[in-house]
């Protein structure tokens, strides 16, 4: 029987309309009430995360930033996290303000920015140096970001150059020429041994949970290192081709309740 199922959130759990279906919400629940854990596993920060994770009554464990943190938000205990190189956040602070980018940090429940998107945002805004900030501060994820298609992609090899951090997820229109080179381009950077994977693994490990019992559900190529590491991978249909390559089954796409089907036809 299957012990844990990890979930990626933008593309697999919700639609292309950024909506979990009604049909989603009650598999989850009739999974959950058996015992089984449902373990959101997203790039996303803490507080986005575990607000997605209550409207659609998944477990109180979280993982985010990529996989940089394991949470529980009933009891607000970090299980697990990998902070950020303080020097590396500094040099990807530099990048980003010298190509006039956007800069986001993760840290606890709160999202740093240089600078707002939106004039409502539930961001914090930068106010000390960058210097100050994380030597106070543990960072999870830094993100670069701008409507800019051309001017994220040239910043590739700078952040690349960057010691002691990998880009863990990007706009999926950096990796396919297909993809529309529209909204928010951005990297999301973490620390170099970071992945959903390892907190999977970390995660397993603490709660005494055999992986061969678990189950990653994904679509990008951040989902790739959930699918190495669990009993059974699966990639819903609108998933990257590199995706697909690692999964073990094919389900139908978010936007056909993939992942509900899929709940479905365990019979846990």
């Amino acid at each position: 029987m299957y012990k844990a199922i990890f979930i990626d959130i933008d593309g697999t759990l919700r639609n292309s309309k950024r909506q979990i279906s009604i049909k989603t919400v009650q598999s989850i629940k009739n999974i959950t009430q058996k015992g089984t854990l449902i373990i959101l596993c997203s790039g996303r920060p803490r507080k986005y995360t575990e607000e997605v994770s209550r409207s659609c009554f998944a477990s109180k464990y979280i993982i985010t930033s990529n996989g940089g943190a394991i949470y529980d938000y009933e009891t607000k205990e970090k299980l697990y996290e990998e902070s950020m190189k303080k020097s590396s956040v500094i040099k990807l602070y530099k990048i980003a303000e010298k190509s006039n980018s956007r800069f986001v940090m993760n840290s606890g429940d709160d999202r740093v920015v240089n600078r707002f998107k939106y004039l409502d945002s539930d961001e914090i805004k930068l106010e000390t140096s960058i210097e100050t900030f994380v030597e106070k501060n543990d960072i999870v994820q830094c993100t670069i970001s701008d409507e800019d298609f051309d001017k994220i992609k040239n910043l590739r090899k700078e952040i690349e150059n960057v010691e002691h951090v990998e880009i863990k997820n990007e706009h999926r229109s950096l990796f396919d020429k297909n993809y529309p080179k529209i909204g928010s381009i951005y990297y999301d950077i973490a620390d170099e041994k970071v992945s959903k994977g390892y907190a999977i693994k970390q995660f397993c490990n603490i709660k005494k949970i055999d992986l061969k019992d678990t189950i990653a559900i994904g679509d990008c190529n951040n989902d790739i290192s959930m699918f190495k590491v669990v009993g059974h991978s699966v990639a819903v249909e609108n998933a990257t081709s590199e995706a697909k390559k690692y999964a073990n089954e094919i389900i139908k796409s978010n936007n056909e309740d993939g992942v509900a089907l899929f709940l479905e036809s365990l019979n846990l």
